[in-house]
């Protein structure tokens, strides 16, 4: 036989063992620092031992003791197969075994266990330094010795699972935690997502009813910069800030933003200091998405000539999330209709920004846009 399942409680022999002690603090030792009945009914203990006989011995005292889940493997070639079926709570693994011995189902068992592993005892009559050394540096946890004490056994398996019942419940409680600190973390960032999203709405309503110009450039925004092999983290924070390019607009008088016709130059100055109240707005802050919104509403009127407002910075001094929001800002804006202009073709703002490569724009974010345009890309899906 190779597998042994035991039998119902009922039909186990008595087992043959030793008168118990007379002292009754003595004799009560034992059962006291067992698992409760109910515990122990429940844990799965496996033994993997070729005698024969020490099986049916281990068996009837765990039966009487109450373990009533337990399997049995006399060829230990099966050991890890029905480890891995059974998923028991304990392991009673014998050393001395003809073709796997106890040390090489030992690293079997090591290379399987699941994240709270299950406690192996060693049954052994080598009690050599040498053999517990090794053993232990294999994940065995404790030892019996051969020929094996019936009370020592039940004592042994108690404690052990005790710590086995312990260290389960501390991982649910962990996985609980985890689980309630990650419902949590996305609660906090689905409300951050939703305040950023209305912030840029209450500026972008002023001049465009629908806010949909901020969600496009938050969309496009994060598409060019995936595009530009920006690292997806930042990616992603790209895609909350690019929409708040223009909250400075709600500090701008409006008859002056949403004034019809072209602006005059005392106009265009009042106008242009919206760039400087977005970066008031957004300044200060510790996270990473808020600075990001900083630095696009301050600088995405920037030129990479240097002739842009409200500093007049040249080239990549200008930080790249500005100037992938000018791209998109400019070209969205082309092709929408506006209170002072109707809407371009597509074909036409995408030649006015090829135009502007290397005055107004980035080239090498230009050319990147282009590609995008042109494969009609600027728009697909993916980018929360």
């Amino acid at each position: 036989m190779t597998e042994r399942r035991s039998p119902p409680l009922d039909e186990v022999p008595a087992p043959d063992v030793s008168p118990e002690p007379s002292d009754k603090s003595s004799s009560r030792r034992p059962a006291d620092a067992m698992p409760s009945l109910c515990r122990r009914a429940e844990a799965r203990l496996l033994v993997v031992d070729d005698e024969e006989a020490v099986v049916r011995m281990v068996e009837r005292v765990l039966h009487h003791a109450g373990y009533s889940n337990v399997r049995s493997v006399t060829d230990s070639s099966m050991a890890l197969g029905v480890f891995e079926e059974y998923r028991p709570d304990l392991v009673l693994l014998d050393l001395l075994m003809p073709g796997l011995d106890g040390y090489a189902v030992l690293e079997q068992l090591r290379a399987r266990m699941l994240e709270v592993p299950s406690p192996i005892i060693v049954l052994t009559s080598d009690v050599t330094t040498v053999a517990r050394q090794r053993a232990l540096s294999l994940g065995a946890l404790d030892f019996l010795t051969k020929p094996l004490d019936r009370i020592e056994v039940l004592l042994r398996i108690a404690n052990i699972l005790e710590v086995r019942y312990f260290q389960l419940r501390q991982h649910a409680e962990k996985v609980l935690l985890e689980e309630k600190v990650r419902e949590r973390t996305n609660e906090l960032e689905a409300a951050q997502v939703e305040l950023l999203d209305r912030l840029a709405r209450a500026a972008e309503f002023r001049d465009d009813t629908t806010g949909e110009h901020t969600e496009r450039v938050g969309r496009m925004a994060a598409r060019l910069a995936r595009a530009l092999l920006v690292d997806e983290r930042e990616v992603r924070l790209i895609r909350r800030a690019a929409p708040l390019h223009d909250i400075g607009k709600v500090g701008i008088p409006d008859e002056i933003l949403l004034k019809p016709g072209r602006l005059t130059g005392d106009e265009r100055l009042v106008m242009e200091g919206h760039t400087a109240i977005g970066a008031r707005i957004l300044s200060g802050s510790r996270f990473r998405v808020l600075q990001l919104a900083e630095a696009i509403a301050l600088r995405h009127h920037e030129r990479w000539d240097g002739s842009g407002y409200p500093e007049g910075i040249p080239g990549d001094r200008i930080p790249l999330p500005a100037r992938i929001a000018a791209v998109i800002d400019v070209y969205d804006a082309l092709t929408h209709a506006r209170p002072y202009k109707e809407a371009w073709t597509p074909e036409a703002a995408a030649a006015e920004i090829a135009a502007q490569s290397d005055k107004q724009f980035d080239p090498w974010v230009v050319e990147t846009f282009l590609e995008l345009q042109h494969a009609g890309s600027l728009l697909t899906t993916g980018i929360l």
